[in-house]
């Protein structure tokens, strides 16, 4: 298998396999949402970190088997392409990106998916679509002007180029940076703090800001505090409240 979903202690870490640069083929598109959906559905995972191994996180589509399909093919392709990448987007739990070497094109559409983005030192980041005389059509468009804004994302589209570990930070394209050896380290070791955690509360929180930034400010708040109404019926609101009024803060074992 070209992705591979491997479960422990409440983690779920979805592993692109396809040497030599994880080249995002139909195939493994296919699988990426296949796994994603897995991963939402099951009650063992509670939170998520993708992975492409220590060398590289994902080059990008597979341009040779891109390049023999027309318009007609693609028409029907394109739709596909973006839900495998929508089903990891959606997943709702806390999902982060452990990005080593390249995150281009597709590779960098799906790091936009997650919540946020570890990368190491050496890692190179970039949308090179235009290069090949196309866009980005796996969501990068959408998902990187909201990331880190429209003309920072205009530029990094228009251009092509590709940038840093250092630049991507400063872009907000990635949320840290650390030596390569400790991307994966640390990334296990947020989703594993969350996993922890409460999930229902974990899955309002990341549905109301999701569907918030999608809508005005009334209807957003409208979403959050359906949610946080919603969340005083749940055993871990209880169990959070009574911890902290009888042992402090954040001492609270959540189910």
């Amino acid at each position: 298998m070209t992705v591979n979903l491997e479960v422990a202690d409440g983690v779920g870490t979805i592993r692109l396999d396809r040497p030599p640069m994880n080249a995002l083929d139909i195939a493994t598109q296919d699988r990426l949402r296949e796994l994603a959906e897995e991963a939402t559905r099951r009650d063992d995972v509670r939170a998520v970190v993708i992975w492409g191994g220590e060398k590289v996180f994902a080059a990008g589509a597979d341009i040779k088997e891109m390049q023999v399909m027309d318009h007609a093919a693609m028409v029907v392709r394109s739709k596909a392409l973006q839900d495998s990448f929508t089903a990891v987007a959606r997943i709702p739990k806390p999902v982060v990106a452990a990005i080593t070497g390249y995150a281009l094109g597709g590779g960098c559409e799906l790091a936009l998916c997650a919540d946020i983005r570890i990368a190491a030192d050496n890692a190179k980041l970039g949308q090179p679509e235009i290069l090949l005389g196309l866009i980005p059509g796996a969501g990068g468009t959408q998902r990187l002007a909201r990331l880190v804004g429209p003309s920072k994302a205009k530029d990094l589209i228009f251009t092509g180029r590709q940038v840093k570990a250092d630049e991507a930070l400063t872009l907000g394209l990635v949320d840290r940076v650390v030596p390569a050896a400790e991307v994966y380290e640390q990334a296990h070791a947020w989703a594993a703090r969350l996993a922890a955690g409460p999930a229902l509360a974990l899955r309002a929180a990341k549905e109301s800001v999701d569907a918030g930034l999608e809508t005005d400010i009334d209807t957003g708040l409208t979403i959050e505090r359906n949610w946080f109404a919603g969340l005083f019926a749940t055993e871990d609101r209880e169990a959070g409240m009574r911890s902290f009024v009888e042992e402090g803060p954040g001492k609270a074992k959540f189910r």
